[in-house]
C-alpha cells in the first residue's frame, strides 16, 4: 500500500476548516484535520508547500516513521503551524490503517478502557440568569459536565458568551474586535456566579470554568482558593502558560484543581507540568499536537501522576479532530473529560459523522477508522472567509490576553 494522492481543501461551513484528504493505491482514504484558528492559510500552505510532496509513495502504514520523518525533516521544529499540519497528516495515517484493518481507530489504541466519553457543554448568558437557563437546558439533555461563563458586569465583549446563537468568537470582516478587561471586577464576581449556580442546582454535576489566560499567578492562586467550597471540576488556562513554573504558585494557595494545554504543541510544552504535578488536566489536542502519535505519549507520560486528560474540542476544529479525541478518550486510563461543542448543522453537509451523544457521553461509533466522512462538492460551496479572533485591552488601553 502506497498514498498517491493528496490534497488540502480549506473551506467555511459555519467555521473555516483545513482538510487534508489522502489517498493509497487501492483506493483507501483517510483525513485529518490541520485547522488552526486564525491562522488557516499557512497550515494549508505549509501542508501544500512542504509536506505533501514527502508523503507520496510512501507506506501509510508506517505512522511513528511517518511522524518521526516529517518532524525532524523540517530542522525547525515544533510551533502551532507545524504541528497543525504534522497534526493533519497523522490523523490522516490513523484513518487509513482503521480503514484498511477494518476496526475503528480506538481498536488500535488498546480498545475500550470505558463505555463512553463524558463531555461538557458550555452554559453561558449575558446575565445570571440566562446563564442559569442554559445551564438547566444542558442538564435537561442529560449532561454531568457543564462549564460556566458570563461576562464581568461592565464588559462590553466576554470570553465565551454566545449571546445570539452558538458562540464563534472570529470576525469575519474588518480587523479584530477589541473589548475590555478588568480583573479586579473579575475576580469580585466569578464566586458569585459559582455560589449561584451551586445554590440553584446543588452538587450533582461538574461545574468548570475558563479563566482564558487572563490572570497573574497570584490572582489566579485567589480566584482558585475563592472558589474551592463550589468544588469545581476544573480551573481552566488561569495563567498564560509559556512559562510553566507560574503554576507553582497557583499551587501553592488552592486545591481547585488546574486544567491547560488547549494552545500547546508538544510534549515539551507539558513535561514540566506533568512531572512536577503542576497540574490535575493536560488539554492537548490531537491536531494541535501532531496527532494521535504524540497525544498517546503524552497521556501515558501524565498517567504515573495521576493527571487525566481533557482534550479541547471548541468548534475552531473541524469534526475530524473531535472524532480522533473520541477514539482517544475512549481508548488512554486516565481520560478526564472531553470538551463538545456542537458544530452548526451547516457543518454535517460537508463532515459526516458516525459518533453519538446519550446520557452524558459521546461514544466514537463503529466505523472504520476515524469515523468521518469529507463531502468535497459540499465544500466547495462553502469558500473560506478571513476571520480575526477578538482581542482585549484593559480600561487604560493596554493589551491584555485573550
Amino acid at each position: 500500500m502506497r498514498i498517491t494522492e493528496a490534497k488540502v481543501a480549506v473551506c467555511s461551513p459555519d467555521r473555516n476548516f483545513v482538510t487534508l484528504k489522502l489517498t493509497t493505491d487501492d483506493g483507501v482514504t483517510g483525513l485529518g484535520d490541520g485547522t488552526l484558528n486564525g491562522r488557516e492559510l499557512a497550515v494549508a500552505s505549509y501542508l501544500t508547500d512542504h509536506v505533501i510532496p514527502l508523503l507520496i509513495d510512501r507506506d501509510p502504514m508506517r505512522i511513528e516513521d511517518t511522524w518521526q520523518y516529517l518532524y525532524h525533516s523540517a530542522y525547525w521544529r515544533r510551533g502551532p503551524v507545524t504541528m497543525a499540519a504534522l497534526g493533519a497528516v497523522d490523523l490522516a495515517l490513523w484513518d487509513i490503517r482503521g480503514k484498511a484493518l477494518g476496526v475503528p481507530v480506538y481498536q488500535l489504541l488498546g480498545g475500550q478502557s470505558r463505555d463512553g466519553v463524558m463531555v461538557y457543554g458550555h452554559a453561558s448568558g449575558a446575565d445570571l440568569d440566562s446563564l442559569l437557563a442554559s445551564v438547566s437546558g444542558y442538564l435537561d439533555e442529560g449532561y454531568r459536565a457543564v462549564r460556566i461563563q458570563i461576562p464581568t458586569p461592565g464588559e462590553d465583549r466576554a470570553y465565551g458568551i454566545g449571546l445570539s446563537g452558538a458562540y464563534d468568537p472570529a470576525v469575519r470582516t474588518g480587523l479584530p474586535v477589541v473589548g475590555t478587561w478588568s480583573t479586579e471586577r473579575y475576580l469580585h464576581f466569578i464566586p458569585t456566579v459559582f455560589a449561584r449556580v451551586r445554590s440553584e442546582f446543588g452538587y450533582d454535576m461538574h461545574l468548570l470554568h475558563d479563566a482564558h489566560h487572563r490572570l497573574r499567578p497570584i490572582e489566579a492562586a485567589r480566584l482558585g482558593k475563592s472558589i474551592e467550597q463550589y468544588q469545581p471540576f476544573w480551573l481552566e488556562d488561569a495563567v498564560p502558560a509559556e512559562l510553566q513554573a507560574r503554576f507553582e504558585l497557583i499551587r501553592q494557595h488552592t486545591t481547585t484543581p488546574l486544567a491547560v494545554g488547549e494552545v500547546f504543541n508538544s510534549i515539551f510544552d507539558c513535561h514540566e507540568l506533568i512531572t512536577r504535578q503542576l497540574i490535575d488536566y493536560i488539554r492537548m489536542t490531537p491536531s494541535h499536537s501532531g496527532g494521535l502519535t504524540p497525544l498517546v505519549k503524552i497521556a501515558h507520560l501524565a498517567e504515573p501522576y495521576l493527571i487525566r486528560t481533557g482534550c479541547h474540542g471548541a468548534t475552531d476544529m473541524s469534526p475530524v479532530n473531535l472524532a480522533a479525541s473520541l477514539h482517544f478518550g475512549l481508548s488512554v486510563h486516565n481520560f478526564g473529560v472531553q470538551e463538545w461543542m456542537r458544530h452548526a448543522p451547516v457543518t454535517g453537509e460537508v463532515f459526516r459523522t458516525s459518533y453519538r451523544f446519550a446520557d452524558g457521553y459521546l461514544h466514537p461509533g463503529e466505523q472504520p477508522g476515524l469515523g468521518v466522512e469529507f463531502d468535497e462538492q459540499a465544500a466547495a460551496g462553502y469558500p473560506y472567509q478571513p476571520a480575526y479572533l477578538p482581542t482585549a485591552r484593559l480600561a487604560d488601553g493596554t493589551v491584555h490576553s485573550w
